[in-house]
């Protein structure tokens, strides 16, 4: 897979500015996966009361369940 640069549509944003852009109104906020899993195979998300998990498979797919 090659790793293609953000478009300007869609900014590559830092973890910890990605709160501040989607109160900006950012259209499209892109969180680098790596940076996102910080070296976990799994980590767990918080949406709307419900937690899910995102994972990594061994191919390099992602799964994400509830």
């Amino acid at each position: 897979m090659s790793s293609r640069p953000p478009s300007p549509s869609s900014p590559a944003v830092s973890p910890a500015a990605a709160p501040r852009a989607a109160a900006a109104g950012a259209a499209n906020v892109v969180l680098d996966s790596e940076t996102l899993f910080a070296g976990q195979q799994t980590v767990l998300i918080r949406h709307q009361g419900e937690v899910y998990r995102l994972q990594k498979t061994r191919q390099g797919k992602l799964i994400l369940t509830k």
